[in-house]
């Protein structure tokens, strides 16, 4: 199996080894520094044969035979899943909490882990995350810089927030404006407030 993020690819072996290479300057690659590779190299996943990987933008997931759900790379807006924002160089293993990262079951169910929700479809955007519960109602997390999680705000979210127009335990009556302007009749921020900035590299 292989899988490819924007600067890193992965591979995992029939005998469940995984391999990284590409960029690694976050730890994406899971070789314990921060070094880019140019060849595939073998990551150490404390003895456990890999059986799934996935790459985001700058962090990989990957699932162990045991069911071990293990993450590492970025984690400036918490994606790991490890309940802090500390990025890994080596995957650990995730015990809990949430984050911008959603795992499968084998028997087809869906966690955001930490959230006691139903949830009966998500969509992952690039740096936000949207889920609608079975009671129909529809929440939103992560980057909000831009407005895209609906809450009429451009803040960023750590935790679920309810989408108020679009739910039923929400304001019905409430209406989302569609502007260039947030509600707070201030203009968006400039892009590099807006967007990370990877260090030694500027905004054109």
């Amino acid at each position: 199996m292989v899988a490819a993020g924007a600067e890193h690819s992965v591979a995992i072996t029939e005998d469940g080894d995984l391999y990284g290479w590409g960029w690694g300057r976050y730890g994406n690659l899971g070789l314990g520094d921060t070094n880019d590779r140019l060849i595939p190299e073998k990551v150490n996943v404390k003895g456990d044969k890999i059986v799934m990987v996935s790459c985001g933008w700058r962090h990989t997931i990957s699932v162990s035979s045991s069911g071990g759900l293990y993450t590492h790379g970025w984690s400036k807006y918490g994606q790991l899943g490890h309940g802090d924002f500390e990025d890994r160089l080596v995957p650990r293993k995730v015990s809990g909490g949430w984050r911008h990262s959603m795992a499968l079951t084998s028997t087809g169910q869906l966690f955001g882990w930490g959230w006691n929700k139903k949830v009966v479809q998500i969509s992952c955007g690039w740096r936000h995350t949207i889920a609608v519960t079975d009671r129909a109602n529809v929440y939103s997390w992560g980057r909000g810089a831009n407005g895209q999680l609906g809450h009429g705000d451009t803040f960023d979210r750590n935790v679920p927030k309810i989408i108020d127009a679009f739910s039923v335990d929400g304001c019905s009556e409430q209406h989302i404006e569609s502007s260039k302007y947030p509600s707070s009749g201030k203009p968006l921020a400039s892009l590099s407030e807006r967007y990370a900035v990877v260090p030694n590299e500027t905004i054109r």
